[in-house]
Formats: C-alpha cells, structure tokens, sequence
C-alpha cells in the first residue's frame, strides 16, 4: 500500500468504485450490523482482538446480550431512530478496555451502532468546548463577505483539530475545488488559490459528503478492520456504510493522501441549501486521532458556517436581483410607450447591457440586427443567429461562457464574444436578443497536473501537488442565475408586449372589417337609392328643355345644360360607387380566361372615347388565367380607359399591354405615354376618391383604380404603379397561376 505505483490503484474504475459499501472499517473500535426486526447482530468488525476473546462472538446474538450487555439500555433509543438518522448514545464502559462513545445509526435496512475507542487527553463533554464555539460565533457576528466567514472558520477548525493545516475548499459549477480560506503552521506547504480537479473527489464521494458531514482518517497507512457477517447472511448484498464514522476509505484515497505528503485528514461538510458547497478540509503532516466531541464541535462549526455562507449568498442574490428588476422595469417603460418596441429597446444601450453584465448586445428583428456595444460584426451575427435557430430551436434561452467550443466558428470573434447567453422572441421568426462577453484569459493554479498519470501501465494518484498553470483561452465569465433569469424576465416581458400588440391589431382589424361592412352596405344603399332620383334630374330636365326651348333665353338653356351635365356626373359617380361596393359583396365565379380575346374586346368598345386619335396600341400576346370573367373585364375597362385618357394630350399617343411569368403569378401592365404622375403620391393611387389630377383635367370620380385594386386582391393578387410627371405611366397587377390550389 506504500508503493506509489501499485498495481491494485487503478483509476480507471476510481468514478464507480462503490466506496459506500467497502467491507470494512477504520481500526479505531467496534461496529455491529444489527437486524431491525430481531435485533440479532448479523455483522461486526471489531478492532482489538482481546475484546473478542474478552466478550465473545456477537455474531447471531442479541444486542442486549453482547459486549456484556453495555447496549442493553440503549434499546429504546434505536427504536426511534428514523432512517437516514444518527444518534450519540453516550459512552459505556467496555471492562479493561476503558469507555467508549457510542453512536447508533439506520440505514435502510439495517441498524449501525459504533463504539469509538477513547482518545488520550480527550475533553469529557461538548460543554467543555463551547468557549471557543462562542469566539467563533462572536466573530462571525459582523462579517459581511463570505471570503472572511471563510478565513474565520478556517482559523477556529484548525485552533480545535489542532492539524497542521486547514482549508476551506469550494466547488464550482462543474465540480472542480478550489482553496479559497487557509490556516496553517509550517509543517504543510499552502494550497491557497490551487484547484483541483472533479476527478479528486467524484460524484459518489460528494454525496457520502453530503450525507455523512465529518469524515476522519486518523492514519494514511491504517491497516482496515474487516467487517465479517454469519453464515446465514453470507450470500446478503454488500452493507452501506455511508452513515459509519469507522467506515473504511479507499486506497486509492490513502495513496492519494500519501503522495500529498499527510499522515491524518479530517472533513468537515459545507451543505448550503441541500447542495454540498464546499468542505473544512484539514491535515496533518503525522497521523491524528480527534475525538468525538472535537470533532462534533468542528462540525457545529461547519454547520454554523453553511448557514452563514448561504444567507450571504442569498442576500448578495436578492441585491443583485433588486438591481437587475429596476434595470428591467425602466427597459419595460421605454417599450411600452414605443410603437417600435424592439427599436425602443436598442435606444437605451447601457441599460440592455446591464441587464446580463454584458459587454455588447445584438437585436435581431424582423430582417433587421442592431449592434450595441463590443460585438462581431453583422455578417457574423447573422451566421450566429443561423447556427441557433438550426442547432437550438425551440429553446427559450442559450448559454455559454466557451462559445468557441461550442461552435467553431465563433473563434474568430472570440475577443469580443466567447461568451453568449441569447433569447428568442419568436418560434416563428429568427427574432433573438443577444448578449455578448469577451474573451478573458486567465492563469489557473491547479494543485498538481489535474490529469491523471499513468504509472506502469495503471492509472494512479497525481505524485505531485506543486502548483501546475494552465493558461485559459476563449472563455469568458461564467454568466450567473441572476444574468439568466433577468434574460428570461426580460423574454417574458417582450413576449408580452408583442402578445398585447397583435391581440390590440386582431381587435382593430376587426373592427375596421365590421366599419368597412357597414361602409359597404351604406355605399350600396345609398348609391342604390340615388339611381332613381338622378336619371330623373337628366330625364325631366331634358324633356323640360326640349318643350319649352323657344321660351328659354340663353341664359336659361345655360343653366339647364349645366344641371343635366352635373346629374349624368352624380349619376356616374352614383354607378361606380355601386360597382365598388358590389366587389366587396358579389361572389366570384372562376373561370378559365382567354385575356387576350378579353382586352381585344374591351379595347373594341372604348374605340368611341379616343375621340378620333389615332392611338398607337402594342399588345403582346397575353395568357390564359382562372378568374372571374366580368370583374377582369372591368379591371381591364378602368386600366385602358385610363390609358386612353390621359394620353389625351400626347402628340403621338402608345398604349403597350404586356405580361411576364413570375414565380408563382402572372404579371400584367398597361403602359402610356401620357401625362404621368408624381411617385410621391404613388400610395394614393389606388385608394378610393383619390386623385393625383384636377378633376377640370382630366374626368373621373377617383374610384376606377379602387375598384382595380379590390378586384385583384380578391383574387390574390397585387397592384403597384410606376410613372413619372410628363413622360406616362405603367400600372401592374397580378393574378396567382391557380385560384384552386391546381397548377
């Protein structure tokens, strides 16, 4: 066991040796495995062989019955234990063999009593050690950090273990240790500062930590005591010592020990809030028995220190969070007085960053990234942004302080961006919040080389704990609970507003659909109601005029020429407002279309408003469509018509009709020579009673294009317009290839 390269160290299997269940106990007294049910010991492992002899076998005895009936009145004691509990029963006197201090424990299945040889010099009681636990407490009374709470606990553990060196080691989020508190005299070399890998103490050894808080190994090269059970329980599965004061450690732990250059260690458990936080780590140069009440008094200690550490910690989070929810709340109040939430949000730069402690910041919306302090560039975003909808959709929020390990890619950003926490605020669109931290490199002080030699061929424990440096690389700080939960937070927030805004949008819409109804139904009664009246204006006027024409002066005649041209204008505007309002009402019936023949057609019957101008007309060939027939023929009937008229004043008037295929629609145009208009009021074109001419021009109600728009879009389709004052015009509209859902 001496040899540092024995052959039975193998490491490889260091992660799953089952270290509860060792067989064995250290060579410090006696443990009985006891049968809850008949209180028959089924086990003992007892160091001093005279006691044996002295008391007999207790194998297959009654507890009341072994050791001279010492435990006889501890009976009742063990019937209230509940399991995964502990009691000290007190000390009993074994004969010659002096008093012993007794604790009792229950396992799942079994009951474990232990009888702990005395320590020479020992104190009688717990109460002879309060004095030093009430320094400690006074001291602890006024400390506001917890790296002094530390160095406090370490000194007192130390001043009662009375070791050679004392430390208080915490773990990180991947389990590595790390010195953070030291008290020793010269016999030891310092670990402050080192760390030291997961690896050292793996996963089954921190739970056993975890749930058995004083751990001792009072000599590195103990000879273990085995624990030997009776016939009938040969073939029983191995006993879980974890709860065991005596219980045996590993070699590989005693190697381990040994190469560090300590006879004797002691820990102390940190459990803060049921998560094991660190431990009271101490050594000794030459091997060390502490007794109970020591050590009891070290674990009242590290108890009182836990409490401590976690309220600490709790407080610095509670500030933290205060201070990020005022971040938020004055974010918040920007967006929700903004139209432009997003754009609201990027106003107030040092805000955003505060929020996660970043260092840059990028918003990603609708197509559009803005940048906010130290970030890669936009191409590079964009190819960041890429890698999360593909590699991490569906996550709310991502984290990384090593991003370059994660994507590749990143490394050539990795001075600005090694670390990224990011939310998404759409599943729908890649629509993220992005936070950047920069690349800080950094010297880490490991306590040896943290990867395990291979000695011989065998695995072994590190032979050296000189401090090791390791330089890290494209990592940056850790980001934190708090920097995640203001990032979710804030996640929430806008989802909340966006959620507000289209719920806001979906009531107006619909509101607007019932006011364009009702605007609709009006149109249609009104426009309908005012036929009658209008034709009758023209009729009686004209037959007014025509009776009594010789009895009309000039002037007369004037007048009633001007309100029969004034009816037939109300009566036209009267007709195209019924038209517009049936667009919206009619149903369609599609049909396939031959719109060449349509045009030709159309164009036929508008020969009588060119007035006798001669039009040069260009028409391609055009295709067939599915469409309502009598709604493209007045889609066709206004774009012509227009045409027509405004090349009224062209020398040489051209009209071209023409279509082009796109991906998925037809594209049509009607193309003049005429007055044109100008481009900044193109978004009038198309809207109803809008006109871009005087009506003393150029007739017309301003409802021809209206209509055009309302036909198309009913099927699918767009309009746009394009021209420029003096030199014509070309209007365009769409029809999608299939109205069915058939090519």
């Amino acid at each position: 066991m001496n040899d540092a390269t024995d052959a039975g160290l193998d490491l490889s299997s260091c992660a799953r040796e089952p270290i509860h269940t060792p067989g064995a106990i250290q060579p410090y007294g006696v443990l009985l495995v006891v049968d809850p049910l008949t209180m028959q010991v089924q086990e003992r492992a007892i160091t001093q062989a005279q006691v044996l002899e002295y008391f007999g076998d207790p194998l297959d005895q009654h507890l009341d019955g072994v050791l001279g009936g010492a435990l006889a009145p501890y009976r009742r004691h063990l019937d209230l234990l509940a399991p995964g509990s502990s009691v000290f029963l007190g000390s009993v006197q074994l004969g010659r063999f002096g008093r012993h201090h007794v604790l009792a424990h229950r396992s799942d299945t079994h009951f474990l009593v232990e009888l702990e040889e005395p320590v020479e010099g020992e104190p009688g009681s717990l109460e002879d050690l309060y004095p030093q636990i009430r320094r400690f407490m006074g001291e602890i009374e006024t400390v506001s950090d917890i790296s002094t709470l530390c160095e406090i606990g370490a000194r007192h553990v130390r001043a009662l273990a009375n070791f050679d060196r004392t430390m208080i080691y915490q773990f990180d989020k991947d389990w590595n240790g790390a010195v953070v508190a030291e008290d020793r005299n010269d016999r030891l070399p310092s670990y402050m500062d080192l760390r030291f890998p997961e690896s050292d103490i793996p996963a089954q050894a921190r739970e056993l930590y975890r749930r058995n808080r004083v751990r001792l190994i009072a000599d590195s090269d103990y000879q273990a005591v085995p624990l030997l059970r009776s016939a009938a329980h040969a073939d029983a599965a191995p006993t879980d010592l974890s709860l065991a004061v005596l219980r045996s450690v590993s070699p590989v732990h005693l190697q381990y020990m040994r190469n560090m250059g300590t006879g004797a260690s002691m820990s102390v458990s940190l459990v803060s809030e049921g998560r094991l936080w660190g431990l009271v780590s101490c050594h000794n140069q030459q091997p060390r028995h502490v007794p109970y009440h020591v050590r009891t008094a070290c674990e009242f200690i590290g108890q009182i220190l836990s409490l401590q550490i976690a309220l600490k910690e709790r407080a610095m989070v509670v500030e933290e969070r205060i201070s990020r929810r005022a971040i938020q709340v004055r974010l918040l109040g920007r967006m929700a007085g903004d139209e432009d939430f997003m754009a609201a949000l990027g106003r107030d730069e040092k805000s955003l960053l505060d929020l996660t402690g970043a260092a840059g910041a990028a918003i990603i919306h609708r197509g559009q990234c803005v940048l906010l302090g130290e970030t890669p560039g936009q191409t590079q975003v964009n190819a960041l942004v890429d890698w999360l909808t593909r590699e991490h959709a569906g996550e709310d929020v991502f984290q990384t302080d090593a991003l370059p390990a994660s994507w590749a890619e990143a490394g050539a950003f990795a001075d600005v961006a090694s670390g990224l926490m990011a939310i998404s605020i759409s599943q729908l669109h890649d629509s993220f919040v992005l936070w950047f931290r920069p690349e800080v490199m950094r010297t880490v002080r490991w306590g040896g080389e943290p990867r395990k030699a291979v000695v011989g061929g065998t695995l072994s424990p590190r032979l050296s704990f000189e401090a090791w440096k390791e330089t890290v690389r494209q990592q940056s700080t850790p980001w934190q609970d708090v920097d995640r939960d203001a990032a979710l937070e804030l996640r929430t927030a806008i989802v909340d507003i966006v959620l507000r805004k289209a719920e806001e949008m979906a009531e107006l819409n619909e509101q607007l659909l019932r006011s364009n109804k009702e605007l609709e139904a009006f149109s249609y009664s009104v426009s309908h109601d005012l036929r009658a009246p209008f034709r009758h204006i023209v009729g009686y006027s004209e037959l007014l005029g025509s009776s009594a024409a010789d009895k009309l002066t000039d002037t007369e005649k004037r007048f009633l020429a001007t309100i029969v041209e004034s009816a037939k204008s109300a009566g036209t505007l009267v007709d195209d407002l019924l038209s517009f309002s049936q667009m919206g009402r009619s149903s369609m019936g599609l049909v396939n279309v031959d719109v060449g023949a349509l045009v030709e057609d159309v164009r036929q019957n508008l020969v009588m408003e060119a007035e006798g101008r001669t039009i040069h007309w260009n028409i391609a060939p055009l295709p067939r469509v599915e469409a309502d027939s009598s709604m493209l023929r007045l889609v066709w009937q206004n774009l012509l018509g227009n045409a027509i008229k405004f090349t009224r004043d062209s020398a040489e008037p051209t009209i071209e009709v023409g279509a082009e295929r796109g991906d998925n629609e037809h594209i049509f145009f009607v193309k003049d020579n005429g007055c044109g208009f100008d481009m900044r009021y193109v978004d009038k074109l198309f809207g109803v009673f809008q006109r871009l001419h005087h009506a003393d021009e150029f007739e017309g109600t301003g409802i021809g294009l209206a209509n055009v728009h309302r036909i198309v879009s009913r099927h699918g389709g767009r309009t746009w317009a394009e021209g420029e004052l003096g030199k014509g015009a070309t209007l365009y509209f769409t029809i999608p290839y299939s109205q069915r859902g058939t090519a």
